[in-house]
């Protein structure tokens, strides 16, 4: 597939293509110029590189299990990889606001910052932020584990620093490697994850909800 031009394409027509898109061949999106809704829905193993800054919801609802996805030569927008069931979202620049919300088990990897509210009711799966994160990191946090190189503004609701495991260097060893950030230690970041307060009503906690 030749290169998807943003700027003779719609983004209905770019999703479209890249849903036929043959497993295995890389795509491109040129010119997304803080197009919306760039790759979302994708439902089979599709690596996407796009050369440029895209807008909301970058690789959102993505239902990709294991396989590659949208490797963003740019920052992005608001909630990048909203509600991804799979997939590896790289983000070689910051994202804005919302990255992994309600996160359901892919992977968002930010080389830069992360905005406020990050992974705000992330389910499962994984996000590297290698820079900072902004006010209520991880809010209303699951089942999902935020690692960050950089400082935290603050932690939302449930969310905690917990201890970082081998396991977890072992996790991030593999992130660094597969998405070049050899500016993350592996050893040196943070674990954010959620200290399940919150998994049931308790009038004791009625102001946190």
């Amino acid at each position: 597939m030749d290169a998807l031009n943003c700027d003779e394409l719609s983004v209905r027509e770019v999703n479209e293509m890249l849903r036929h898109h043959c497993t295995g061949t890389p795509a491109r999106i040129q010119n997304p110029r803080g197009r919306h809704n760039l790759a979302v829905g994708l439902s089979r193993s599709v690596e996407v590189t796009i050369e440029g800054n895209a807008g909301y919801f970058l690789g959102g609802l993505g239902g990709t299990r294991g396989g590659a996805g949208p490797d963003i030569r740019g920052s992005a927008s608001e909630s990048a990889g909203a509600s991804a069931h799979g997939g590896v979202i790289v983000i070689e620049g910051d994202a804005s606001l919302r990255a992994g919300i309600s996160l359901k088990g892919g992977t968002v990897a930010i080389a830069g910052n992360a905005g406020a509210m990050s992974g705000f009711m992330a389910q499962a799966g994984t996000i590297l932020i290698g820079g900072d994160a902004g006010h209520g990191l991880g809010d209303s946090l699951y089942e999902a584990v935020i690692y960050v190189g950089g400082s935290i503004s603050s932690l939302g609701a449930d969310a905690c620093e917990q201890e970082l495991s081998d396991d977890d260097v072992l996790d991030v060893k593999r992130l660094v490697a597969l998405t070049g950030f050899d500016h993350i230690d592996p050893n040196q970041v943070r674990r954010v994850g959620s200290a399940r307060r919150l998994y049931h009503f308790s009038p004791h906690h009625h102001g946190s909800y």
